[in-house]
């Protein structure tokens, strides 16, 4: 393909899903834009509201009326590629199996799957950062594997270098990040504030929700209570917030490679099935410390694994070190270039 090409895009959206899998196609169809391609989103509702939020005009956005199941997203994205003359699809749906590839592979002349579950795919080029990924989790398919093509907005890359020497002079944590998800599924986000505010001391602490978030009215009213705590709804510069924390506690997704690009020693709550074989290799590679999904002892858990990490200053030297180095934020362009060339 060449400079003109242009990408469809189809993405999951929902209160299950979360709106991951937008915001990494949004920084994918941000590259691929760089790089001289026009990108068209086909949206239900849940996904349409991510891309209200978040698009800012970058995408063109080809609205479906309702929320479509697996099966009638794909219909609907081959029957767009052929009208729209769409020169690649890029598929980011964990309900896609085989008989939706097919429909897209034979739409148009190149089919990108994002994928984290080694899930079975007929057709395609297949992109699955996680850790420890190689070829041979997709049999008979070409596959992007590895966190060196996890999809990172420019900003992280751009804020790396003077971040990373600002966390070499090892001071104290002053500031604290709580994101967990647009979503913010079981109000999670909202549990553990409350958790962790008796152990904050005097550190600020940043907490990052979606406008629909569940916890928002009791986040809303702990933030006007408490100076310590500033809310940021539907945050449109995490860059700048993963910049300026000292410690993060986040969600297990692709949310991990933006603290990982900038070295944020981080808890990674494991808030969906999907997230804990990566979230598990992050820790294993000492980029985070892990933690289970919320249970009866969830609240000690992660109030025992936070005081570790603001008082083990050599925890947190040696995870900004493993984390740093898993990802550079270069990964969009990298799957940009293999997928427009």
């Amino acid at each position: 393909m060449t400079q003109g090409s242009r990408i469809l895009v189809l993405a999951d959206a929902g209160a299950k899903v979360g709106g991951g899998h937008i915001m990494r196609c949004l920084t994918l169809a941000g590259a691929l834009t760089r790089g001289g391609a026009a990108c068209a989103f086909v949206a239900g509702p849940a996904a349409r509201a991510v891309l209200d939020a978040f698009a800012e005009g970058q995408v063109e956005v080809i609205a479906l009326d309702e929320e479509p199941s697996a099966s009638e997203l794909a219909e609907a994205g081959a029957s767009m590629a052929r009208s729209w003359s769409a020169d690649a699809i890029v598929a980011d749906h964990y309900g896609f199996g085989p008989g939706e590839d097919g429909v897209l592979d034979v739409a148009s002349p190149r089919l990108l799957i994002v994928d984290d579950l080694r899930r079975r795919h007929a057709e395609g080029l297949v992109l699955d950062s996680n850790i420890g990924r190689t070829a041979a989790d997709y049999p008979g398919r070409e596959v992007l594997a590895g966190p060196s093509f996890a999809l990172v907005r420019p900003a992280f890359a751009a804020l790396r270098p003077a971040t990373l020497a600002r966390r070499a002079a090892h001071g104290a944590p002053a500031r604290v990040l709580v994101s967990l998800g647009l979503t913010d599924a079981g109000a999670i986000t909202g549990r553990v504030v409350r958790a962790l505010l008796p152990a904050l001391g005097e550190a600020a602490l940043d907490v990052v929700i979606g406008g629909a978030a569940a916890s928002r009215g009791e986040l809303a009213a702990l933030a006007k209570a408490d100076p310590r705590i500033s809310l940021h709804i539907d945050a449109r510069d995490m860059a700048d917030l993963i910049a300026a924390a000292d410690i993060a506690v986040g969600a297990g997704g692709s949310s991990a490679w933006e603290r990982c690009c900038l070295g944020l020693p981080s808890l990674t709550v494991i808030v969906a099935d999907n997230q804990r074989e990566n979230t598990a290799a992050l820790a294993r590679e000492g980029a985070t410390l892990a933690i289970a999904p919320p249970s009866g002892d969830f609240d000690a858990r992660l109030v025992a694994e936070f005081a570790r990490l603001v008082t083990d200053e050599k925890l947190r030297a040696a995870m900004i070190a493993s984390a740093a180095a898993l990802c550079d934020g270069l990964g969009a362009d990298r799957v940009a270039e293999r997928l427009l060339a």
